[in-house]
């Protein structure tokens, strides 16, 4: 045994860290060991979605820790009882069963891939270009990104890759005005020959997490669900980083009008950043058996009290009004940024999940400029993130949703002094 002091003990990290070492954090904030505070844009890693150390979360968290901490899944205990309940009675009303036994975001997207191939007989899954579906090696064999791909040479077959809705760099050179939707009519090509012929599932977030920022055009999910119902197709939502307010919403689903067939949701479901996730489907998806799709902290009884208590905070209609108006101030202040920084390319987003794309003096892609730009938030007390897992050009902003209109300036502030340091 090793008894020497470390002078650096982040030197024992399997995977790279930052030089930044965090040890405090309240509401939207947080403060490093020298004591510099940060306004913390990323809510942990997307996590933190009321917050860090919300006191009305927290406390549900310490009454259960007096009671019930875990049981397994055969069992009912009150707090995943009252939560499949309240996602029941949330979600859109199609979806009405709830499978609580995955652990995470990329657990929860393979179980619902298991369920649409177990019912459907079918084997392929559509996926859209930039789509971040999981870090299992399922999961990684389906990320719409190569990158993510590359590293692993035996992958799960039957992931059918095609053109995402991103009309600011259109596959098709297309303008959303008058295009008619052929990033959606067009997937028939990719079924007849580039798929089995056999295509269980399509798997999508409405608005793309990891990959950009990307923010469908009206009506485009209506479309496509659409397509998937006349193919005997099934959608699936994976609303991670989009479900519990984040748009304003309660679920995407919500924002554009639109009802999946599944729903995958984790990220944000306890509010404060314990692990939980769940799969919502329709009465007509049930029948894959318990043994066929579980893990061992799946539905953990302090995650699932965390869970209630969100829940309860972030369904009321005032809480996701301030989501939808704090959202309207920032957007509308970083488009500002626009006409005086050539730049800035693209900025988009729904409440607050937003994105600013960066681009060089032709228009292309520029994540020098995004890294930089990252980097300057940072010397200004702003936590960001470059999508892409830092390899991008857009800046993801993903503030707490308890996130002030008068914080908002202060970011919107930040941000205008960072890019015009550039």
């Amino acid at each position: 045994m090793q008894t020497d002091s470390v002078s650096d003990p982040s030197r024992f990290a399997y995977y790279e860290l930052g030089d930044i070492r965090l040890t405090r954090g309240e509401g939207v904030r947080v403060w490093d060991a020298e004591g510099r505070e940060y306004l913390d844009c990323v809510s942990g890693t997307f996590n933190l979605l009321l917050g860090h150390n919300h006191p009305a979360v927290t406390a549900a968290v310490r009454e259960q820790l007096d009671g019930l901490i875990f049981a397994g899944s055969a069992f009912q205990t009150d707090a995943t009882n009252r939560v499949m309940e309240l996602l029941v009675r949330l979600s859109p009303p199609n979806l009405t069963r709830v499978n609580l036994r995955s652990s995470g975001g990329s657990t929860a997207n393979e179980g619902a891939v298991k369920i649409a191939q177990l019912i459907t007989g079918k084997r392929d899954v559509l996926v859209p270009f930039r789509a971040q579906v999981g870090q299992t090696l399922a999961m990684s064999g389906y990320n719409g990104l190569a990158r993510m791909r590359a590293p692993f040479p035996h992958r799960f077959p039957g992931a059918l890759h095609v053109p995402d809705p991103y009309c600011y760099r259109c596959f098709y050179r297309q303008s959303p005005r008058d295009c008619g939707f052929l990033c959606v009519d067009r997937m028939d090509d990719f079924l007849t020959y580039a798929g089995s012929g056999s295509v269980a599932a399509m798997i999508i977030e409405p608005i793309s997490g990891v990959g950009g920022n990307v923010v469908p055009p009206d009506g485009y999910l209506a479309r496509l669900r659409e397509f998937c119902d006349e193919r005997g197709i099934l959608l699936i939502f994976d609303e991670m980083q989009t479900a519990f307010g984040r748009t304003g919403h309660l679920f995407a689903a919500d924002c554009f009008g639109v009802a999946p067939h599944m729903m995958t949701v984790s990220k944000g479901l306890t509010g404060i950043g314990l692990p939980l996730a769940a799969i919502l489907t329709e009465e007509r998806l049930t029948g894959m058996e318990r043994s066929l799709h579980g893990f061992t902290h799946g539905g953990h009884n302090l995650s699932a009290a965390a869970a209630v208590a969100t829940l309860e905070i972030v369904r009321q209609p005032e809480f996701l009004a301030r989501v939808r108006a704090t959202g309207a101030v920032l957007l509308e202040r970083l488009r500002a940024l626009q006409d005086g920084h050539p730049c800035i390319g693209d900025v988009r987003g729904a409440g607050l999940m937003l994105g600013v794309e960066f681009v060089d003096a032709d228009g292309g892609r520029s994540s020098p400029l995004a890294h930089a730009c990252n980097r300057a938030l940072s010397a200004r007390g702003i936590i960001t993130r470059v999508s892409e897992h830092g390899q991008g050009n857009v800046i993801e902003l993903r503030p707490p949703l308890i996130l002030t209109e008068e914080d908002a300036h202060l970011v919107a502030d930040r941000f205008a002094d960072a890019v015009a340091a550039l």
